[in-house]
Order: structure tokens, then sequence, then C-alpha cells
């Protein structure tokens, strides 16, 4: 999987796409600096350009230098992260508009490939599928639907299936706006 990895390094940095394992789902990552391969993630999906994408990052020690963090943040973030969650909070300037215009969706992925990958560049954490389509829990899925637009594809076999759970914590409170992985009994439960 290391070669695998750094393959997949190597590609997103040529302004290319690759699909990855996260913890939930297949992903699908360009480099969130290269507007161009952010522009292709768009295209490639059929997503309209008026939706923002998430971003996956290695640890939460890095959201800070992307987005505003505040106490509930922090909490959910200490609890949840790596895992099946993904917070919304308004981002800093670094953030192409082209990704995300106030508010920016992030993930830490429970899965050491997406990590190691995020780790040395930050991806688009959107699912490897076509927009509304099949959950892509397979590799075979992901490659039915984007084909020959991707240049790597990582399998590690089938992922659980169930898409992370989108908190939108950008003002200071819990606002659920997908349940996926991670109940949302669960989350006030803890929090």
């Amino acid at each position: 999987m290391q070669s695998e990895i750094k393959k997949a390094i190597k590609i997103l940095k040529e302004g290319k796409l690759v699909v990855y394992p996260t913890d939930t789902l297949y992903g699908l990552g360009a480099d969130i600096f290269n507007e161009e391969a952010v522009k292709k993630v768009y295209e490639v999906k059929k997503r309209p350009l008026s939706m923002s994408l998430p971003i996956a990052l290695a640890s939460v020690d890095e959201i800070e230098e992307y987005a505003f963090m505040n106490d509930l943040a922090n909490k959910i973030a200490e609890e949840f992260m790596p895992g099946g969650i993904t917070i919304i909070l308004k981002k800093k300037r670094n953030i192409p508009d082209v990704v995300a215009k106030e508010k920016i969706a992030i993930r830490v992925p429970d899965c050491e490939v997406a990590r190691e990958i995020a780790k040395n560049v930050p991806i688009t954490a959107t699912s490897a599928n076509l927009h509304k389509r099949e959950n892509p829990v397979t590799i075979e899925i992901a490659k039915k639907q984007l084909g020959n637009s991707i240049a790597l594809y990582i399998d590690a076999g089938k992922l659980p299936g169930i898409p992370s759970t989108i908190v939108d914590v950008s003002e200071g409170k819990i606002k659920i706006l997908r349940e996926g992985a991670i109940k949302k009994e669960e989350i006030y439960g803890r929090i």
C-alpha cells in the first residue's frame, strides 16, 4: 500500500485525480490548492459548482490552518476525529473559492491511507461517484461511474458504506445536516 500512497501523492501534485479509501466510502481526491484539478472533480462528478467540496486532512491539529475552530468544534474533533464525522466551519482565506465560499467541510478519516495522502497533499473528500448516484463502497462502483477520468484507483476492498455525519458548528452550536456513520444521539450524548 505504501507504493500506492507514494504514487497517489505524485499524481495529485501533477493536478490529476485519485480515488482513495476512507473509513466510510471511497473518496475522490484532488489537491485543494490546484484550482484546475478541483474543477475536474466537479466535472467528473457532474456536481453543481455551487456546492462546496469537503476536504480531508491528516490530523485534527491541521484544521486550524484552514478554518476557524471554536470550543464546540474542538470538543467534537476531540471526541470523534479521526472518524466518520465531517465538521463545517468558517473557512480561512487560504482555501480557494472553487473549493468552498464561506464555510468549509473538514474530515479527518479513520483510515491510514487517506491520512497518509492528506499529510502530503490536502485533498478533496467528496465521494467517488456521480452526483447523487450509488455510494462507492467498492472500487468497482467508483470505476463504473467515474471511468478513465481518474489517474489512480486505490483498492482497499469493500468499505463500510455509511457516509460521514455532517455537523455545522460554524456558529458555535450543533446543527446536524446529515446523519451518517455517527448517530445524532451519540453526538449529543458525548458533547
